[in-house]
Formats: structure tokens, sequence, C-alpha cells
């Protein structure tokens, strides 16, 4: 077992999703919403579920089409992923979730369901690149490959507990406690998308080397 590989899809998939996050994103989403807030959260994580799944799926074939190197996309992707990580550290709506302008329209939306809660908030660019990313690295390794698969239906299953118990656990936590959680999660993805960048340029310079 790769453990190292286990450790790093499992660490990525929960940060980027960030299933504590969505507790104050639901509650304010679903405002109003009343006993239809239990089917909305159910079609959002599973409209994000088929996203993840589709990018998972094509994402070695779309690298391949575009021309991208891995060690180009890893080196992007890990830049990327640093700045959600700075805007989680300093508590920050992240453009790479959603933007300003998305925001205004989600106001204005009947059903948050797949706009903003599925598309950009737990299936954002960023989700997208890390699912592209760590699909580049299994190398069609088959134990690579479930190991993605359950780190991301692990955090979307727990993204779902999170938001169906948001009322309970944002007065059981308290917005402090979230703001913390969601800041101990940003180190952690800071340092992964680090170490993302770092393999990213050892690959390009063994590339050249080779």
């Amino acid at each position: 077992m790769d453990y190292p590989f286990v450790a790093t899809a499992f660490a990525t998939a929960f940060t980027i999703i960030d299933p504590l996050g969505m507790i104050p994103l639901t509650l304010i989403s679903t405002a109003g919403a009343g006993q239809r807030r239990q089917r909305i959260i159910n079609e959002a994580v599973l409209v994000a579920a088929g996203v993840v799944l589709v990018m998972g799926l094509i994402g070695h074939a779309l690298l391949a089409y575009l021309g991208i190197t891995l060690p180009a996309f890893t080196i992007a992707g890990g830049i990327l992923l640093f700045l959600i990580a700075i805007d989680m550290l300093f508590a920050r709506p992240t453009g790479a979730k959603q933007t300003a302008e998305e925001t205004r329209a989600a106001s204005e939306a009947n059903n948050p369901a797949v706009f903003p809660l599925a598309v950009p908030m737990i299936a954002g660019p960023g989700t997208i690149a890390t699912v592209l990313l760590l699909s580049s690295l299994t190398h069609g390794d088959k134990i690579r490959i479930l190991v993605v698969t359950l780190a991301y239906a692990s955090a979307l299953a727990t993204t779902w507990l999170c938001m169906t118990s948001a009322p309970y656990l944002e007065r059981l936590i308290g917005r402090t406690g979230i703001h913390v959680i969601t800041r101990l999660l940003g180190i952690i993805l800071a340092a992964l998308a680090v170490q993302f960048v770092l393999n990213g340029l050892a690959a390009t310079a063994f590339f050249h080397h080779s």
C-alpha cells in the first residue's frame, strides 16, 4: 500500500472541499427553504459528486488532448491550491470557489442546489484541479484509482453530513470553532500546495536531464 499517496489523496480531498466550511454557506444559501432544505442539500452533493466523477474519468485524456504535461499541471494546481489556502487562513471569500458576480446571482436563485452549493462551492475550480491532479498521479494503477475514489467519496459524504447537520453543528461548534478549523485546514492545504509545486519542479528537472 502506497501510504504517502493515501495520506495525500485524503488530506487534499478534505481540505479543498472543506466540509465544515460548508456549514455557514449552507445556512445562508438555504435560508427560508424550510422543508426543502434537505432536498436541496441532497441535490447539491449528488451534482458535485457527478462533476468530480466526470473530471476524474476524463482528466488524463483531457491533459493529453490539450498537450499539458503532468509537471506543468502539478505546478499550476499547486499554485491554485496555495491561493485558496491563503484565503482560508485569512478567512477571505476565495474567488476560486465563488466570485462576487456569482454571489449576487446566487442570492437571486430559487434553487441553490446546483448553483452555488454544488458548483462552485463544493466542486469548484480548486476541487476540479485536485481531481485532475490526483487522477493523473494514479498512472492507471487500480489501487491508486480506488484510493482517490474513496478519498473524494469520504469527503463528499462528510460534507453531506455537515450540511445536513448545519443548524446543530453551528450551535455546537460555534462560528469561531468553524473558523479555527478552517484555518487549520488552510495550513495543511498550503503545505500540500507547496509540495505539489516542488514535485512538479523536480519532475520538470528530471524530464530535461533525461
